[in-house]
């Protein structure tokens, strides 16, 4: 396969220049970081220029970097035994919502990111933008451009609450009507604020507080250690007996 990416990377440097930051991937997909006031210009370059013909939109979706960069795992100082060694438990979402944490740290917090594709050049690139304000990210909609763009931001504005200017139609799409919050925030309590049940007597669904004990829950380790080599030896000596009993073979 002819690697293209180079040859993008070059053509989106020289066209947009220091306006956005250009850079590659593992994958050979060359990534653009516009600023969210050119959002719009530079998707409308990319579609119409004939250098590029980015007629499709393939994906866009939203990206929380709150806790970017920080760990809750002990590694080193961990515990041999006890439940959830090795986790401190205070990782983004792990936390009683009247304590939950703020934001204010996180200089840029809530990003956009888009996949595009040339069918005429059989190339691919992605673009990404930050919103200006955590509190209330805003991003221009991009469904003027490429109107497969619809329902993605609708996804995105339904699951990290950022707002799309411009959207048609800028609604929830997969989480019910009266649901509150955004599920893919860094910041969402991954135990949950309320269950949800028919109420028979007043024939809806109602919302209750969740009665779930929150924990940590760490991946399962099996372990070389005395438990195990009890059971073995436990297993070695009824086989022996089965070996010894009368009309064993």
């Amino acid at each position: 396969m002819i690697d293209v990416s180079n040859g993008l990377a070059d053509q989106l440097s020289d066209c947009f220049g220091d306006r956005v930051a250009v850079s590659g991937s593992a994958t050979g997909i060359v990534t653009i970081q516009v600023p969210v006031d050119d959002w719009l210009e530079v998707a409308q370059v990319l579609r119409d220029d004939a250098r590029f013909a980015f007629c499709q939109l393939t994906d866009l979706c939203g990206v929380d970097f709150l806790g970017y960069g920080q760990v809750e795992w002990e590694t080193n100082e961990a515990t041999n035994e006890g439940f959830s060694r090795g986790v401190e438990g205070f990782g983004p979402g792990r936390f009683d919502w009247q304590n939950r944490p703020e934001s204010n740290d996180a200089e840029q917090r809530f990003s956009v990111v888009a996949h595009l594709l040339s069918i005429s050049k059989n190339e691919r690139v992605r673009i990404k933008t930050f919103a200006a304000d955590e509190g209330f990210p805003v991003v221009p909609s991009l469904v003027e451009t490429w109107n497969s763009a619809d329902w993605y931001e609708r996804e995105a504005f339904d699951m990290f609450g950022i707002v799309f200017e411009g959207h048609p139609d800028l609604r929830r799409i997969l989480t019910d009507y009266g649901f509150t919050g955004h599920p893919c925030r860094k910041d969402f309590p991954l135990i949950g604020n309320v269950t949800v049940r028919y109420d028979e007597e007043k024939g809806r669904v109602v919302y209750e507080p969740v009665e779930i004990e929150p924990r940590v829950l760490v991946p399962r380790v099996i372990r070389d250690d005395s438990r195990y080599k009890a059971d073995d030896i436990d297993k070695a000596a009824d086989d022996a007996a089965d070996s010894l009993a009368p009309g064993a073979e």
